[in-house]
């Protein structure tokens, strides 16, 4: 299949343009993001490192920064406008799959089916632990989002390893900052709390940084695939709608 020759382009002038691979990436998004959440958060790993030793940490930290991967390839290929299409298909996916938990682990299990303790344990949330998670998804993803945009139209697009570092930074800073006191602020020691937070937002902008090369690849393949570079310069950037 051979590649479009990419035109630059305002997201503004764009409209409801097909994009041939648009659906997909949303897709990976979503998926990626629940399976981080409903199979990663409920792990807690252990490994040896050197000089450091023993050292634990939650399972879903090596796959949830992914999420913030392709928020930025959304943002960098299609523009803020669709990246925010799938910011808030992400949050109503995420919101659908707490209810559904909820309701799931609370229904009489039947006197022959052994599995609730175990289906308790993976499946149960904590109603304060998953508010704080939607709520720092939701506006962590739309700093990032909006991080990105802007400066692609500063930087003219020319240094995309700073856009997706940078997006990164703040995004996953207002992630860590809104969830880990709203979800553990009283119930864990508070300054455990704090050097859980910095650290762990320290090693999702590491996670991000090791991606980089990953990020050039899809990003350049996207958009001789589809044709097209966005630039936000004249968005709207409300998160408040769903509109393109």
């Amino acid at each position: 299949m051979s590649d479009t020759p990419i035109e630059k382009i305002d997201a503004s002038v764009l409209g409801n343009r097909r994009m041939r691979y648009f659906d997909f990436v949303m897709v990976a998004f979503v998926v990626i993001l629940l399976l981080s959440n409903v199979i990663g958060a409920g792990k807690v790993a252990n490994v040896d490192l050197p000089v450091i030793g023993a050292y634990a940490f939650g399972a879903g930290i090596l796959f949830f920064p992914l999420s913030y991967v392709i928020g930025d390839v959304l943002t960098e290929v299609y523009g803020y406008a669709r990246a925010r299409r799938c910011i808030w298909a992400g949050f109503v996916a995420m919101l659908f799959m707490a209810i559904m938990a909820a309701v799931v682990v609370a229904m009489p299990p039947d006197g022959n089916w052994a599995g609730q303790d175990a289906y308790e344990q993976v499946f149960g949330q904590v109603p304060r632990i998953v508010f704080a998670s939607i709520v720092a998804f939701w506006a962590g993803e739309f700093v990032n989002s909006y991080v990105m945009a802007r400066m692609k139209v500063w930087t003219r697009g020319r240094h995309l390893w700073s856009r997706t570092i940078s997006s990164t930074i703040f995004g996953q800073g207002i992630d860590s900052l809104i969830f880990y006191p709203l979800a553990f602020w009283g119930v864990w020691d508070n300054r455990l709390v704090v050097t859980v937070m910095i650290t762990n937002w320290m090693l999702k902008v590491a996670w991000e940084a090791l991606l980089t090369p990953v990020t050039y690849a899809a990003v350049g393949w996207l958009k001789r695939r589809e044709g097209l570079d966005v630039y936000d310069a004249h968005t709207g950037f409300t998160p408040f709608k769903t509109a393109v």
